[in-house]
């Protein structure tokens, strides 16, 4: 490696997309009894993966090997699970365990010595049950929890080095990521524990096809956050005329007390 190398490119910045978070499945009863646990609910999978999914493949993202940047992963659990901070080394950068319950995961990347980069971390909360349309969670009876499928709870995001050595760089460039589709393939959104993707893709007989992230996923999302702009700042009206009616309420009853 040459001084070059390690020279700075300055006023350069590249990304890289991935996805982390987690898929969930209902376990039978017959699967539960097998287990050292038996009041495990769920098997679950908690990963981080190039944004882009291999069609056909049944996973969500995947479609890349991020060790060519990525040194390590480590997913620090709840302190129950034996051994609870995993560090894996090698793709496919994932833990699967058992549970019941639901908690926060905290996902730290380790880059590669040529990166030059310090450790990212990240933080999950690790999805077993679907949500609601209300936002709270809700826990299914078995049987529909099982006829439902996988809940799956992803988050999309890039992870940008600015001023790369020229070394990375180069490694960077060598290997381009798989560009995510520019078209909507399968349902949205990222996650089908929402019940809108269920909604979605009702009779389009994609059966337990996974949900995928697609370029107008950007916008969808924009106009979700609108949506949701415009329904706080009705609510925030209403509110002030409530305010504003109490308010000339109290003072007539006050003016009738001094009467």
């Amino acid at each position: 490696m040459s001084a070059n190398d390690r020279v700075r490119v300055r006023g350069l910045s590249i990304c890289r997309p991935i996805i982390y978070g987690n898929t969930a499945v209902a376990l039978t009863q017959k699967e539960r009894d097998g287990l050292a646990s038996p009041d495990h609910t769920h098997r679950w999978t908690v990963a981080v993966r190039s944004a882009a999914s291999v069609p056909g493949s049944g996973q969500v993202g995947g479609a890349d090997d991020l060790s060519y940047f990525i040194k390590r992963v480590t997913f620090k659990l709840h302190d129950t699970y034996p051994n609870p901070t995993r560090n894996i080394d090698k793709p496919p950068f994932e833990v699967t365990e058992t549970g019941w319950g639901e908690f926060e995961i905290i996902v730290r990347i380790t880059f590669i010595p040529e990166a030059g980069e310090k450790t990212m971390t990240l933080l999950h909360h690790l999805k077993l049950h679907p949500w609601t349309l209300s936002g709270e969670p809700e826990i299914p009876p078995l049987d529909v929890a099982l006829k439902a499928g996988p809940v799956h709870s992803w988050q999309y995001d890039e992870i940008v080095f600015n001023d790369p050595f020229q070394n990375f760089l180069n490694l960077l460039t060598s290997h381009p990521p798989t560009p995510i589709p520019r078209q909507k393939r399968h349902r949205v959104p990222f996650h089908t524990a929402n019940p809108a993707s269920f909604e979605e893709s009702k009779g389009k007989g994609e059966g337990d096809v996974p949900p995928e992230f697609w370029v107008g996923m950007i916008s969808e999302e924009a106009e979700r956050l609108d949506e949701a702009r415009k329904k706080v700042i009705g609510e925030q009206e209403r509110m002030r005329n409530a305010l504003i009616e109490k308010e000339q309420e109290y003072e007539r009853l006050k003016k009738a007390l001094t009467e």
